[in-house]
């Protein structure tokens, strides 16, 4: 798992060289890594449009999140024979997910910036709606398919007398086309012999197939019964339907259009709960920092010290903490930053 710290900071004079300190330190000490993220300039519109595209796209967020983790699990169920080569598979625009975070740039053509916000939540809600719809869809066919195949394995496995013979028993072993021979499949153990137990039977016969003469049928059952042999039915054109359909259900198990699909969706979904997160980073800032809009996006990648980082971050930036004025600073929190937090999950 790979985490990622969005922050953004207001432009004033102690704001901007707590900054650089943080920079510096962060640097120095490991903490972090950082990197500037662009955020074009968005219609703000009014404060009920902020306060209510705000609720939205926080459960948008969740539920973007959602859509994107079943994307990759997914993925990983379909590419089980190839797991090395999963992460390979999970891309954005081409590129590896830190990459695309870290070197963000707004999509204008899917998310166009003159629009308002509420329209772009709106648009982002439907592609992601979109996405989760056929997913689900493609999802239980893959199922199905890989269900059936798991259960005519099954069948292909246990003792002669209750598997199926359809990869056992061969077209050259069976008399086709015979007016006065026919075949009969019958189960007998190793230590017993049958070519004698009736004269009705072909000498030298297979193991399995016993030919005989069609209408003495009923007079070579009595000693195959009496023996407690048994008789397994077989329908060769069944059979041969049986095998083409399990050809077919193989061939879309590897059908390389679900897997595809999946790539892309997973880099649309990805791609746009970046967008996400950039969308409510502005609209956290304008509600923190007031107007006219005046901030700096800041991406972050802790280390292994993310409660150090916290810290650092609380300490430098706890004149923008409402908190600190009353007495009553949390330090579970960075209240005086907008902060939306970036979980990549392999």
């Amino acid at each position: 798992m790979m985490e990622f710290w969005l922050i953004s900071v207001p432009l004033d004079k102690i704001s901007c060289q707590s900054l650089e300190k943080l920079k510096r330190v962060s640097a120095k000490t490991g903490l972090a890594t950082s990197s500037r993220i662009h955020i074009p300039e968005l219609k703000v519109g009014t404060l009920d449009v902020l306060l209510g595209v705000s609720d939205d796209l926080s459960r948008l967020d969740s539920y973007t999140e959602g859509v994107m983790r079943q994307t990759s699990q997914c993925l990983g169920e379909v590419m089980e024979e190839f797991s090395g080569k999963l992460l390979e598979s999970m891309l954005a625009n081409g590129v590896d997910l830190a990459t695309y975070v870290t070197s963000f740039q707004w999509d204008r053509a899917k998310y166009p910036t003159a629009q308002p916000l509420k329209t772009l939540s709106d648009i982002i809600s439907k592609q992601v709606s979109q996405v989760d719809t056929e997913l689900k869809s493609r999802r239980a066919a893959y199922s199905h398919v890989k269900a059936s195949i798991q259960s005519f394995e099954r069948k292909t496995e246990g003792s002669l007398q209750t598997c199926a013979l359809t990869n056992i028993v061969k077209k050259e072993d069976l008399v086709l086309n015979s007016e006065y021979l026919t075949t009969l499949l019958v189960v007998v153990p190793r230590s017993k012999t049958y070519e004698s137990m009736s004269k009705f039977v072909v000498p030298r016969s297979s193991l399995m197939c016993l030919y005989a003469y069609v209408g003495l049928i009923k007079k070579l059952l009595i000693p195959v019964v009496a023996n407690r042999f048994t008789v397994r039915e077989y329908n060769l054109d069944e059979a041969e339907k049986q095998k083409q359909e399990i050809g077919r259900l193989a061939v879309d198990k590897k059908e390389l259009t679900f897997v595809c699909w999946l790539k892309v969706n997973f880099s649309e979904i990805f791609v746009a709960w970046i967008h996400i997160k950039v969308l409510r980073t502005f609209i956290e800032s304008v509600l923190r920092y007031g107007l006219p809009v005046s901030f700096q996006a800041i991406l972050l990648q802790p280390t292994k010290k993310s409660k150090q980082l916290r810290q650092q971050l609380n300490s430098l930036f706890k004149h923008l903490d409402p908190a600190v004025a009353t007495g009553k600073p949390d330090q579970h929190m960075i209240k005086g930053l907008a902060h939306p937090k970036i979980y990549i999950y392999y």
